[in-house]
């Protein structure tokens, strides 16, 4: 199975449009287009029954202490957890592709509400409904694909890893507010195949 991103070269840098939040001289970071890119992928094995897409980066700090805080250093030796930026699942198992723009096309305050996936595939929650939890102005529930915005004071440049997964499931068993945590556990076992691409993405100007 192969995955390709229109506009990305794999293990290449991350265009602004795709991202939450652009550098900005003044105040490190501003809103940014918040498009998801287009993706296509194809050889999809004869026995799948369904895909799942998920989007993560793996080198979200694992304290909060020093994020975005001015005169302070994220430090590349901290521990790094993952976080999701698109959770997908159902889709189609055939060749295809999502358009560019499709499934987000700019940012929604408190977050997209359970907006449909292509075809009948359906969309878990993503990690901002934890991040803006407590914000007056940013918490809800964050559905869809909402996209990096790593901390523009970080040491290392993160990585988003897009992975579609070929699975024996005709319906993946999550419901609700499911997440990429979620997902992850009900298709355990049940992956035949996956296709990966990533991308790359900072807000730090000394990166």
């Amino acid at each position: 199975m192969r995955l390709t991103i229109e506009g990305i070269d794999d293990n290449g840098p991350i265009p602004e449009r795709f991202a939450f939040g652009a550098p900005d001289l003044q105040a490190h970071v501003r809103l940014s287009d918040n498009r998801n890119p287009g993706l296509v992928w194809d050889d999809v094995p004869a026995g799948a029954r369904s895909l799942v897409l998920l989007c993560v980066d793996p080198d979200v700090p694992s304290r909060a202490d020093d994020v975005n805080k001015e005169g302070r250093r994220i430090s590349a030796d901290l521990p790094r957890i993952d976080f999701y930026h698109w959770v997908l699942v159902d889709v189609a198992p055939a060749p295809g592709s999502i358009a560019e723009g499709a499934c987000s096309d700019g940012i929604t305050p408190g977050g997209k509400f359970r907006p449909p996936g292509p075809g009948r595939s359906r969309q878990g929650i993503n990690d901002y409904t934890s991040w803006f939890e407590g914000d007056n102005d940013m918490s809800g529930r964050y559905f869809g694909y909402d996209g990096p915005c790593p901390p523009w004071n970080d040491s290392v440049v993160h990585h988003y890893r897009f992975v579609l997964y070929a699975t024996d499931l005709e319906r993946c068993p999550v419901d609700g507010d499911f997440t990429g945590r979620d997902v992850m556990d009900a298709i355990d076992g049940h992956v035949l195949t996956d296709a990966s691409f990533v991308g790359t993405y900072t807000l730090n100007p000394d990166l």
